[in-house]
């Protein structure tokens, strides 16, 4: 192999696998020292960022991160990267007088948001800096799009809704609320130089099986539901009520289901419980409020009885996989099931709609009809119209959405500056050894064994009265400190200088995991079955020096390497060193630089 870049910015960042898996790029291990050293205020500007709104999402981000986290490598549970950034959103002081103040030099340009969600905050909050004259426009009444009136406020609280988005708005946004954008030709003509399309997915889908039509008084598609409950337009609902569909949406409108006077709630899923799109812990907040959780059930008809719903049959499935792993559901022969019911919700997925968008505008459309939309740019084929969040590529997720604001943001900067979209700025990285004396790092780099901490909960005798109360109350700072102890400080680097090396092999013996092996160069695959221990993840690199003066060659399996240090404690010439390395996205701010 030949020996490893890195100089190349991607290559440490792939190996601080929280960072990487995260669509913002968040400097997780950055942040979670901080809040170890008791610096709330500073950890949230770092989150801020990058993700833009540190206190939502660490209520209700899908967690990317922490399936990647090294410390469920070493035990059962990961770090609970999402539930410490909450921390740093509960425990900050002012954070506004590290934010950009306005009011900014005006650069000349103009720019249109349609939607004022997620992926639309974060282009301005990344343009409105630059001098760009911004006009958000949305049906809703206020800022936040489906965080609004998607995410019950028993797990979003309004006033941190309302805080986050604020930052933002009072940036010098343009704001027209309760304002529904029926054309965008007409926009077009209003002299913008640039227009975002950030209107989310706002169809849910329907089901239409027997009986939709007579009982279409009490059959609710969810999102839908769930925005009437946010704007108080719905207050209660039947005592009996089934749950269509198995992915977090269900999982809100069932536990809502249960706060507005359901006695009586189910979810039913055609696909096995182990398979349900929802997160783990949605479905065991689900279960922890009594609600069952119904698998392997397709839904049939709606049975109605004098124009009155009375519940729904369905037919019992299971799985069933070909030599491909692609699942088919089987009837299993026994009779079909029935549930009563006197209100259905239908959370069965949702879907991009776009009325509002003319068709003989240039914006090429794809089977699907959705907007054919460059990954890279978020450009469509239309010149200065760009896409972000759930209207660019369907249903994702918050921080999902926040990435692509990020670089839409750059695109649009670099569109309305003259200048190629395609020519994206690199990374911000920064390389910066950790070692305070001769065996002494300034980070916190002992691995023990230390199990994940619980967030507690509020008592369900209060939280099913009450739909406002938040479920979830959060680390209190002793059990912050202790979550934030159990990160692995993955962004410190080991870096070898091959030169240095005297090949007396002490960090391949002191290496707790055996990541470490001196042997004849080779190629990649036979390498990898030379390492002291396999190295059987291929999506993890292999960390190859330069030759040493055996000719031999340092070997590091960046999968399984803890960041302790010892190796770089041990050597006795420093030809190891632990260095962090800091990766920061680009935004919109340097694209023109």
């Amino acid at each position: 192999m030949k020996p490893t870049d890195i100089g190349d910015p991607e290559y440490f960042h792939k190996v601080v696998d929280c960072q990487y898996a995260c669509p913002a790029h968040t400097p997780v291990p950055e942040y979670i020292r901080l809040i170890a050293q008791q610096k709330y205020t500073e950890a949230y500007m770092v989150n801020w960022e990058s993700n833009v709104f540190p206190g939502i999402l660490g209520r209700t981000c899908d967690r990317p991160c922490e399936p990647a986290c090294r410390r469920g490598r070493v035990e059962e549970e990961p770090v609970a990267i999402c539930r410490l950034k909450r921390v740093t959103a509960d425990n900050k002081g002012d954070v506004r007088q590290y934010m950009p103040q306005g009011p900014f030099a005006p650069n000349g340009k103009k720019v249109a948001l349609v939607g004022a969600g997620p992926a639309a905050l974060t282009v301005a909050r990344d343009l409105a800096p630059l001098g760009y004259e911004l006009h958000i426009y949305d049906e809703q009444r206020g800022g936040g799009g489906f965080m609004r009136s998607q995410i019950p406020s028993f797990r979003l609280p309004e006033a941190v809704l309302e805080e986050e988005v604020g930052y933002i708005l009072d940036l010098g946004i343009h704001k027209h609320f309760n304002h529904y954008v029926s054309s965008l030709k007409e926009l077009l003509v209003q002299g913008y130089d640039a227009v975002f399309v950030g209107s989310g997915a706002p169809k849910g889908r329907d089901l239409d099986i027997p009986g939709r039509k007579e009982a279409a008084a009490n059959i609710h598609i969810g999102i839908n539901w769930l925005a009437n409950v946010a704007f108080e337009h719905t207050s209660k609902i039947g005592r009996r009520v089934i749950v269509l569909g198995g992915g977090n949406t269900a999982m809100d409108c069932c536990r809502t289901a249960r706060r507005l006077g359901g006695e009586e709630v189910r979810v039913i899923v055609r696909s096995p419980f182990a398979e349900m799109k929802a997160s783990p812990w949605e479905k065991e907040d689900a279960l922890h409020e009594d609600i069952p959780i119904i698998d392997n059930h397709v839904p049939k008809t709606f049975l109605v009885e004098n124009g009155v719903l009375k519940g729904m049959t369905f037919e019992k499935v299971h799985a069933v996989y070909d030599d491909k792993g692609k699942r088919k559901l089987v009837p299993t022969g026994e009779p079909e099931v029935f549930y009563p019911a006197d209100d259905v919700l239908v959370a069965i997925g949702q879907e991009n709609s776009f009325p509002w968008i003319e068709r003989d505008l240039g914006i090429e459309f794809d089977k699907w009809d959705m907007p054919v939309v460059n990954e890279t740019t978020f450009a469509s084929t239309h010149p200065g119209v760009f896409f972000g969040g759930d209207a660019a590529f369907g249903p994702k997720n918050v921080i999902t959405a926040v990435a692509h604001g990020h670089q839409a943001a750059v695109s649009i900067h670099l569109y309305c500056s003259g200048r190629d979209i395609m020519e994206r700025p690199a990374p911000y990285t920064n390389l910066m050894s950790q070692k305070m004396g001769i065996h002494e790092w300034s980070y916190d780099s002992l691995v023990v064994t230390d199990t994940r901490y619980a967030v507690p909960h509020a008592d369900k005798a209060l939280t099913l009265t009450d739909r406002k109360k938040e479920v979830e109350l959060g680390f209190d700072l002793p059990t912050g400190f202790k979550e934030a102890e159990r990160c692995l400080n993955c962004d410190v680097q080991t870096v070898f200088t091959a030169s240095k090396c005297i090949e007396c092999d002490a960090c391949m013996d002191i290496c707790p995991t055996a990541c470490i092996t001196f042997t004849p160069n080779m190629e990649e695959e036979e390498l990898r079955r030379h390492t002291r221990v396999l190295a059987t993840n291929t999506a993890q690199d292999l960390y190859v020096s330069a030759p040493l003066t055996t000719t031999r060659v340092m070997v590091k399996d960046e999968d399984v390497c803890l960041h302790c240090g010892l190796c770089a404690e041990r050597c006795p010439t420093s030809a190891w060193d632990m260095q962090k390395y800091l990766y920061k996205v680009t935004k919109a701010e340097g694209a023109c630089c």
